[in-house]
């Protein structure tokens, strides 16, 4: 129907005449309350952003003493951080002369990495920072978990 016509049936039902697919040949347009159209437009995009999760970063913290029981702790609050698609931002603190030992603290690093390799990935590799190491793990890219 004519762009004339339309405007003319929009104004008769006091309503308006909104273009719904522009590239489409020839364009589409509805008849319809443009407000009330908008309005559950955002109460839309209101829902999809409330279900839409932000990744955060969790940190956790661990000594350069620390034992294996606590690393393996640590290392399954971390694998939930994961699994809930969060960065884990890992940090271990030196204190006064341990800092000599980094090797054994990058060690003690990397066997607490290793558990995690299976879901994780390693953002930015353990790095000092002043008295401590800093590494950074991101969820990996899974595949769809339909199965």
């Amino acid at each position: 129907m004519g762009t004339q016509k339309a405007i003319e049936m929009a104004k008769a039902a006091e309503l308006d005449l909104v273009e719904v697919a522009p590239k489409a040949n020839p364009p589409v347009c509805k008849i319809l309350d443009y407000g009330k159209y908008l309005y559950y437009q955002d109460k839309l995009d209101r829902k999809q952003k409330k279900m839409q999760h932000k990744t955060e970063i969790k940190g956790l913290r661990i000594g350069f003493r620390t034992g294996d029981h606590d690393l393996e702790v640590s290392s399954k609050k971390a694998r939930k951080f994961l699994e809930n698609r969060d960065l884990v931002k890992l940090t271990m603190m030196f204190r006064g002369r341990e800092i000599a030992y980094e090797k054994l603290g990058r060690e003690k690093m990397d066997k607490f990495i290793a558990g995690l390799l299976d879901i994780a990935e390693i953002e930015t590799a353990p790095k000092r920072q002043g008295n401590s190491l800093i590494l950074i793990l991101t969820p990996k890219k899974n595949e769809t978990k339909d199965a």
